[in-house]
């Protein structure tokens, strides 16, 4: 389908800027929901803002809402673009396009729509994979790129069958992730016992519990979000081999590593070394896997120091 002017939701609709709880003060007012056609699949984002584009990519199983606590200060100085990628909240949910060559053909085309040629990028979780991929895939259209806490298939050594206890109590998602049927039939009517453990085990700080309680809800609320959640992971072995060829091809933009002290820590700089050049490491204490959420304030100060050059158009 060709490509076509973003769309508005229906004010109030659940997983929309109008639509969630808890906002910062004055969100509303700066940042709108907006459906956007790319010419493959529709997306939803959360927009607004002034300054040059910086494109937020959330991790499972989260959606654009994990970056609100840092939307307001970041719209100060960029057009932010909070996206639902593809099979994520109020986005379009086909049943393939998983793999992060996809996922980032996504956000290329999304930002290509809304008017943006190049950008930084901000990816946690499954969104720093995400991110990875758009900057190898697409070195043209990415300024610089910010990551958080998470392993690179394909990238990151793989763990072993039998690690430690702890190491299988904060991995073992992986695994189950990728079967096939048999995680929904598990999943569903639990989506609380299982998404929630999932927060609970993995912060240093407890998320408020009217985030996780949207988060879950956002999953349990419809079986093609449940599957969704459960896609890129069921397409691991595509974006292992991709990732095998991209890391032949070094990046050279300069990357911000951010790892929580009790969960990653400086691995998410080791990961990020064995693909690029010029990486910056920060380790947050007493933060877990949630910095955004957990680490508002160190998160943003760490952002705002290393997107400057770009905000001040310093960068080539």
């Amino acid at each position: 389908m060709p490509a076509s002017a973003p769309s508005t939701p229906p004010p109030g609709e659940p997983g929309s800027a109008s639509g969630v709880p808890d906002l910062p003060p004055g969100f509303v007012g700066t940042f709108t929901s907006r459906y956007v056609d790319t010419g493959t699949l529709r997306l939803h984002a959360v927009t607004g803002g002034e300054g040059p584009p910086l494109l937020l990519l959330s991790g499972w199983p989260q959606n654009w809402y994990a970056w609100r606590l840092l939307m307001p200060a970041l719209g100060r100085h960029f057009r932010v673009v909070a996206v639902d990628p593809r099979g994520v909240g109020l986005s379009d949910k086909p049943g393939d396009g998983y793999d992060t060559a996809t996922l980032a053909a996504d956000m290329a085309d999304l930002m290509t729509v809304l008017g943006h040629r190049r950008f930084a990028v901000v990816g946690h979780d499954v969104g720093m994979w995400m991110g990875y991929a758009l900057a190898a895939d697409h070195p043209d259209r990415v300024a610089r790129l910010a990551v958080a806490e998470a392993a690179i298939p394909g990238l990151s050594p793989s763990p072993p069958l039998f690690g430690s206890a702890t190491a299988n109590d904060r991995l073992w998602h992986f695994a189950f992730n990728r079967l096939t049927e048999l995680n929904e039939q598990l999943v569903s009517g639990r989506e609380h016992l299982y998404f929630g453990r999932q927060f609970a085990t993995k912060t240093a700080k407890p998320l408020p519990e009217s985030a996780v309680r949207y988060y879950v809800d956002t999953l349990a609320r419809d079986p093609e979000a449940l599957r969704g959640s459960f896609a890129p992971y069921r397409a691991l072995d595509e974006t292992f081999a991709q990732n095998e060829r991209r890391a032949e091809r070094r990046l050279t933009l300069p990357v911000l590593a951010i790892g929580g002290a009790e969960v990653l820590g400086a691995g998410v700089g080791e990961t990020m070394a064995r693909g690029a050049d010029d990486v910056e490491t920060l380790v947050l204490p007493d933060c877990g896997h949630y910095p955004a959420e957990e680490a508002p304030e160190a998160m943003l100060t760490a952002l705002t120091a290393f997107l400057a050059p770009y905000r001040d158009g310093r960068d080539g």
